[in-house]
């Protein structure tokens, strides 16, 4: 049976993956992992099957890992599918390198799965242009998909930059006189910042909605920029300002560039235009926040823990700078399309804009609308759940297992967060 090139792809990307998963589920050395499938072993180095049977359950002599017998099985036999050679060593010697610190590993895997995707979407778009005809897209279409989409990336971009290093930036700090570990202070932090937002968002929609989207947006970028350099200082009562800040901010951010996007699209008649438009913005954001997890390694690493909150304040301020120069400002019960005259609509609604109470009233009215916000509620709630726990626990598990690489056993080795 022969082994396809994207098959072959797949397989590679599977193996460093499955090594980082071993890695951290046990740290015991005589643990095995699946051998690559027989045909793809076969192919390359053309091998019978049952030799490969046989070696799979004894130590082999190559050490590309230093790792346990396990490891060393698997990569073994990847090492076997590179042609001999000047370059297949300095290929191994490479990926021998790279597997041994954590930033190595993750971004092993990293490269190897991007390259994989890269393929198959390559692959697709080929085969979707074969039988699928072009369709010239509207240029009013194109300028507010423009418009909207570089700032909600960059917005993105910076939410995403603080999230990986959030635990760990207030975890370093000393608080003077106040009593608790780090968790207890952290979690305090945290909550401030949820409180924030449950205590505010209503008012901040109904104020968006009233002085404009536009402004929402400018002023996320204001507070959200105030509560990343919060984190600078060591004075809990400026943390728990920058908190509530973020909370504020995180409120915007979820309702006033969309809310723009809909109100603006409505004012030119490209309503239909929003389902690719939201699909463009969510689909560019799983690749805004890889790339923002990357940098906020680099930032960490060069700054401490604060490097990513001060990274994303560049964002911010670009963020919205191209709001303000690029976006016209559009507000609830002012939205008209066609020839319409603007002022009227907004004269006539001026007096029956919706309020908390007509809101509370529409959600008792249709019990799907509780029923969305209860399933959202308890997901968000889990993922912040994880999301706290998860960077003590992870960093444990690294130094544990990235122990046996370093050369110096005292010293630390740094988790990278944002992968």
């Amino acid at each position: 049976m022969k082994t396809s090139p994207i098959t072959s792809l797949l397989l590679l990307a599977i193996w460093p993956t499955t090594v980082v998963v071993q890695a951290f589920a046990s740290s015991s050395s005589h643990k095995t992992l699946l051998s690559p499938p027989k045909s793809f072993l076969q192919k390359h180095h053309h091998q019978q099957l049952n030799e490969l049977h046989t070696t799979t359950t004894t130590t082999t002599s190559l050490n590309l890992f230093g790792a346990s017998t396990a490891t060393k099985s698997v990569a073994s036999a990847v090492t076997n599918l590179i042609p001999r050679g000047g370059a297949a060593s300095a290929i191994a010697e490479k990926v021998s390198s790279l597997a041994s610190t954590p930033n190595g590993s993750f971004n092993l895997a990293l490269g190897v799965l991007a390259a994989c995707t890269a393929v198959l979407k390559i692959s697709n778009k080929a085969n979707a242009d074969k039988d699928e005809e072009k369709v010239v897209k509207d240029p009013k279409v194109k300028s507010l998909q423009m418009r909207f989409l570089m700032v909600f990336w960059l917005l993105r971009m910076a939410d995403w930059l603080q999230g990986p290093y959030f635990y760990q930036v207030y975890a370093s700090k000393t608080f003077g006189a106040a009593t608790g570990n780090a968790m207890t202070w952290v979690s305090r932090l945290f909550l401030t910042g949820f409180a924030s937002t449950a205590l505010f968002g209503p008012l901040v929609g109904r104020l968006c909605d009233t002085y404009g989207r536009k402004a929402g947006t400018l002023v996320f970028s204001l507070l959200y920029s105030l509560g990343a350099m919060s984190t600078k200082s060591n004075v809990l009562g400026v943390l728990l300002a920058g908190r509530v800040m973020g909370g504020i901010g995180t409120s915007l951010l979820f309702s006033a560039p969309e809310a723009w996007l809909v109100g603006d699209a409505a004012r030119n008649g490209l309503e239909g235009s929003l389902g690719e438009t939201f699909g463009l913005a969510y689909a560019g954001d799983s690749i805004v926040a890889i790339l923002a997890g990357q940098m906020a390694g680099l930032a960490a690493g060069t700054r401490g823990p604060s490097g990513p909150f001060e990274l994303s304040v560049g964002f911010l301020i670009l963020g919205g700078l191209l709001a303000a120069f690029t976006w016209k400002e559009n507000v609830a019960g002012n939205v008209v399309s066609g020839d319409e005259e603007a002022g009227k609509d907004g004269d006539d609604d001026a007096g029956s804009k919706p309020t908390i109470r007509d809101a509370v009233k529409v959600v008792k009215e249709d019990p799907k609308i509780m029923l969305v916000g209860s399933i959202q509620s308890l997901f968000e709630a889990a993922m912040y759940i994880f999301v706290l726990n998860w960077p003590p626990a992870v960093s444990k598990a690294v130094s544990a297992y990235f122990a046996k690489f370093a050369t110096d056993s005292s010293a630390a080795i740094a988790t990278p967060y944002g992968t």
